[in-house]
This record gives structure tokens, sequence and C-alpha cells, in this order.
């Protein structure tokens, strides 16, 4: 069966060539897989929430004076049940029981109630991040009153310091991980990665909005990232965010010990079933118009799964281009990634910018709205109705209110920009333009879709 989806794929990419080819404009480009470490799930999971990814935090008592106690979504004991999941709570090697931030705080996310692992945060904010920065500061003090925990936050300090006052978002829901590593990056030696004070590369002047992918969908990726330029072992690039405290190579070996473990957890996780009753007459109706209209870069789903794995150029999907162009030119950071100690053997990982974005698997695609790479169009409807794509609207951040039906958030539009609490597709970066792939289909076909996603 396998041997069969595979034929069908080289099937489907051949004909994707030839139709692209006879209107004389760029193909979609197949990425080739790249051998990744196995694991243990069950291990993997207990390090994600339980392990020392960094040694530097903020000392647990402080913490949770400034905070009070969290949720305990995860049923974790001891300390760590009082912090929210996407902090953790470790002893470092002065014996002082630290709060450190984990890969859940943008890669999990409350919904309804419930905690869903791998679902990317839609509702972190960004946009007051320097207000936040400035009160970090005050632990400065630590320095003469309590130096054994200025020592055990002083890395964390020293990042946040330097990271934050430039990669604050225009507006919440979005995130800025491209951002983030290029700072972290340019105050790290490529080989030792030894932080400098000084910046080490020129740091590129845009912070380019993303909406987090689901991590379920990673089993199917023959590369990381939404323009796919993240190539080799998975492994190397999840553990990126390291380099936020991390004092050497040397740790960031030992840190990358535990990452096979990791990718073999989230290649466990399957998408949240659609959680309402689905019209099934509908839904195979839908089956066939994603057929016929949709398969060729997003796959096929049930008994014969496949997924392309093509790279879609700009010219063809439309969407937004900051993103992808953006990384194509910060060579500086590429050449940094690629002599690096992550591109080192065994395991090397590596960076090959490309001229457009992924189609990406649509697997629980019902429940992560908001849509395109930027998170600029709030539902499933608007997506496949260009039409209907608000330019100024917000959400509400504080409850789960979803639009079942249509599939996504439920939202209100403006007539003009509101300020950080409402979305602005008219900034750079923020375009919810492209991907109109769905404009040609009737209101019915468009229905019949989105009934049929909902199953996925």
């Amino acid at each position: 069966m396998r041997k069969i989806a595979v034929i069908l794929s080289l099937i489907i990419f051949c004909a994707l060539l030839v139709a692209f080819d006879r209107k004389n404009t760029e193909a979609p480009a197949f990425i080739p897989a790249s051998a990744q470490r196995a694991g243990d799930s069950a291990k993997g999971y207990e390090y994600l929430i339980t392990g020392d990814f960094l040694k530097s935090g903020v000392p647990y008592d402080f913490f949770i004076f400034a905070n009070g106690k969290g949720d305990n979504y995860l049923g974790r004991k001891g300390k760590a049940a009082n912090v929210d999941h996407g902090y953790n709570v470790v002893t470092n090697a002065d014996s002082i029981a630290i709060v450190i931030p984990t890969c859940l705080q943008c890669h999990a996310q409350v919904f309804d109630g419930k905690l869903y692992m791998g679902l990317g945060n839609a509702s972190a904010d960004f946009s007051n991040i320097r207000q936040k920065t400035k009160g970090v500061n005050m632990l400065k003090a630590w320095q003469v009153s309590a130096p054994k925990k200025y020592k055990a936050i002083r890395s964390l300090l020293q990042s946040y310091n330097t990271v934050n006052p430039d990669m604050e978002t225009e507006v919440r829901g979005v995130n800025p991980a491209d951002r983030l590593a290029a700072l972290l990056v340019a105050h790290r030696d490529p080989q030792t990665l030894v932080w400098s004070d000084t910046a080490l590369l020129a740091i590129p002047p845009d912070v380019i909005p993303t909406d987090v992918p689901a991590w379920w969908l990673l089993k199917k990726k023959n590369a990381m990232f939404y323009n796919g330029f993240g190539r080799g072992d998975f492994g190397k690039f999840l553990m990126l965010s390291n380099i936020l405290t991390v004092s050497d190579s040397s740790e960031a070996r030992e840190v990358f010990g535990h990452f096979g473990d990791v990718l073999a957890y989230i290649r466990s996780l399957q998408p949240p079933p659609y959680p309402y009753p689905v019209d099934k007459e509908l839904a195979s109706q839908g089956k066939a118009v994603f057929i016929n209209n949709c398969r060729e870069c997003h796959g096929t789903y049930g008994s014969e799964t496949t997924y392309p794995n093509l790279l879609i150029p700009g010219s063809i999907i439309k969407t937004d281009s900051l993103l992808f162009k953006a990384n194509q030119q910060q060579k500086p950071f590429i050449d940094w990634f690629n002599k690096s100690w992550f591109a080192q053997e065994p395991y090397p990982a590596k960076l090959e910018p490309g001229n457009g974005y992924v189609a990406p698997p649509l697997d629980g695609i019902w429940i992560t709205a908001p849509y395109l790479h930027n998170g600029s169009v709030p539902t499933l409807e608007a997506l496949l109705n260009s039409k209907l794509r608000p330019k100024y609207w917000s959400r509400d951040f504080d409850t789960t209110a979803y639009d079942y039906q249509q599939v996504g958030w439920l939202y209100r539009s403006y007539d003009k920009p509101g300020g950080k609490t409402v979305y602005n597709t008219t900034l750079p970066g923020y375009g919810n333009y492209g991907h109109y792939f769905g404009d040609k289909l009737s209101g019915f076909e468009r229905k019949a879709v989105i009934e049929y996603l909902k199953t996925l």
C-alpha cells in the first residue's frame, strides 16, 4: 500500500509539472525526505513537560509571587503543578528551584477548556513584549541582594533584554519565531554557541508574523517551516530555542540527546476529531470536490493517504511573500546556521530557502484557525472565498468563541485599523491575499468541502 501511495504521489507531481509548464510559469518543487532518528515517545513527552531544556530561569518563589499559581492541565506534581503548562520547574546546579519556559508556550493551546498538545498557540501575545521586559529588568537588583538568584536568572535575563525590544508584533495572536531565531543566533558563536554581548551578525529589520503550525502535521513533512527550508535532522530545529540560555555547545549536545525522543512523541500525536456531528452525505460530495481541486497540493486522506511535499512558488500561491523573501535574503543567518554546531555530523541540519511556501497537510484543520501562514484569515469559509476575508478584524482571546459551522474564530470586522487588538491585513507581512483556488468553486461546493475538511 505504501508503494502504491508513493507511485501515486509521483504521478500527481509529474502531472503538476506538465500543467504548470503549459502555463509557462514556475512549477512546484518536490522536497525530498531526510533520515530522522527514532526515539521513545513516552520519554519525549516526559522531557517536554518535566525536563531541564533550559538551565536558566526565574526563581520559583519570585515567579509564584509575581504570577500566582497556574493551571495543572498536565497533571504534574510538586512545584511544577503550580505553574502553567508553558513552564516547568527544575532545580539548578545551586539547588535553586527555577521556572523555565518550555516548547509548550507556542506548541500547546487550551481550547474549550481542554489542553491540546501540539496545537499551535494562536492566543499568545507578543504585541506588548517591550512592556514585559521592563518588569523583568528590576531583577537586576539581585546582583547585590541575592547573587545566587541572579546567577540563576542571568542567562535568561540577558537574552530577554536583547531580543524582547526587537520582536514585538503589530497584533496579538501571531508569533515572531523567525525574528527570535535571528536575534539569538546573532549573539552566538556558530561553533561554540557561546554568547556575545555584541551582535556578530547584521540583524534584519522586519518582525514577520507567523501562525504556529500543528505539531501532528510534522510526521508527513519532509522539511520544516512554512517555506520548507529546514532540511536534515528535525531534532536540531526543534531544540533551536535552547540557545535562549545555552552556555555552550556541550550543554546543547546534552539537550539534543533528548530530542530523538521528543520527535518520536511529536510523531505520535494525532489530530483531535471534530467534536460535533458531520453531514456524511455532504462530506462525501465535498471529498469529491476536494480530490478534483485540492489533492495535487494537499494530498489525500483516509485509507489511501498521500502527501506530495510540494513547495508552491509565490507566483502560484500569491500569498503574502514577505516571509519567504526575507528568509531568502537573510544570507548571513543562513550561512551562520549551515556552518554552525547545528549542521555538524552525525545528525546535521541545514537551511535551504525556497521561493514560496509548502502546501501543508490538512489533518485536524478544523481546530487550527486562523489560516494562511500569517494567521490573517479567521475562518475556512473566508479561506475558500477571498471576497469574505475581512481587512480589519478582531476576536476574543479570553474565551473559545469558535464558529464550528464555517470553521474558525468568531470575529468582528472593522472599517479601519484599531490598534494591536485588531488584525490589520494592510501591514507588510500581515496580508490576507492569495490562495484564490476556492474562489472558482460554487457556494455549494465550498460548503461541501468545509464539511469534508471537518472529517480530516
